[in-house]
């Protein structure tokens, strides 16, 4: 897949898409939805399929010192898109210039004379330009006049719940991974490389592969059984483990953070990067009277954790 970062500096090759436009955090149902409704555009006038998004995202943007709610961080989105079969990927600055753009200069001077779009697909609450002031009736408006077409995606919905980022935090909020998954189409999936830790889990016999949230929206606190993709390096395949998710209680206050203990795996894996899908949570986190009392409750958590994968 082709990342492009500024529309100001496109080449030929970069032109002439047919792309979904949204920030696609979570790449869930929904903005599946309206992708493949892109996929089918581009095939129809012969263009690639493309995706329109922005980096930071604008919320961050607006308001840097908010609680994180990011579902997925700009590279594990870049990976999902890419199994998505995206050919472009238009990962656009948004910075000052970006969010003084008028609904109409954005249209203009970044659909049509930046990116080239032949076609845009947007579902039916996007809202764009300074101040959010265009809706999809503007967008269509202006495809018309300035020459690419405009199509608007339904809502999407699973059973009675509408599909949105909103809905699958709340969800990972109070640690229901699977009706996250029921919502995204996959499992919720925190990535990144794995960083040095205090090397706790080692002294217990539980070595652990660290890995950073910051930035991310904060699933639940406590311990899960995890599906693990290391991505590269002389490990890279997939594994089963459990995980645990927070400030580690028993060990005074710390920086949260995702520990993950790899079922039946021997090896180094600093520097790797990792895919650790939550798929059920087993219990809160917990201070414990003792380092046996922690140990008994690990191989507890992890006999558990073995059994819900096993049945998947």
């Amino acid at each position: 897949m082709q990342i492009v970062r500024d529309h100001q500096f496109t080449t030929p090759r970069d032109r002439g898409a047919a792309a979904a436009i949204g920030n696609f955090d979570g790449v869930h149902l929904g903005h599946m939805a309206v992708i493949d409704l892109t996929r089918g555009r581009a095939a129809e006038i012969g263009a690639p399929l493309g995706v329109v998004t922005f980096e930071p995202h604008p919320r961050e943007y607006f308001a840097p010192a908010a609680r994180p709610f990011r579902l997925t961080g700009p590279e594990a989105r870049a990976n999902r898109l890419a199994k998505l079969g995206v050919d472009i990927l238009y990962q656009l600055n948004f910075n000052a210039a970006m969010a003084a753009l008028t609904p109409e200069g954005f249209a203009a001077e970044v659909l049509r004379d930046g990116l080239g779009l032949r076609h845009a697909v947007v579902g039916s609450d996007f809202c764009f330009g300074k101040d959010r002031a265009g809706n999809v009736q503007d967008l269509k408006r202006f495809g018309a006049a300035m020459g690419f077409g405009v199509t608007v995606a339904d809502m999407v919905t699973a059973g009675e719940t509408r599909v949105s980022s909103t809905a699958i935090r709340q969800a990972l909020s109070e640690g229901r991974p699977r009706d996250a998954k029921a919502l995204l189409g996959h499992w919720h999936r925190i990535e990144g490389p794995v960083i040095g830790g205090e090397q706790r889990g080692r002294d217990l016999g539980y070595p652990t592969a660290n890995m950073s949230i910051d930035g991310l929206h904060p699933p639940r606190f406590g311990v899960y059984a995890v599906l693990v993709d290391v991505l590269d390096g002389p490990h890279a395949g997939a594994y089963h483990g459990a995980a645990s998710l927070g400030v580690r209680p028993m060990f005074g206050e710390n920086r949260a953070n995702l520990e993950t203990y790899l079922f039946d795996f021997a090896g180094d894996l600093y520097g790797a990067h990792l895919s650790v899908a939550l798929v059920e949570f087993l219990r809160p986190e917990e201070k414990f009277a003792s380092i046996e009392a922690l140990i008994a409750r690990m191989e507890a958590d992890c006999a558990r954790a073995r059994a819900v994968l096993e049945a998947l």
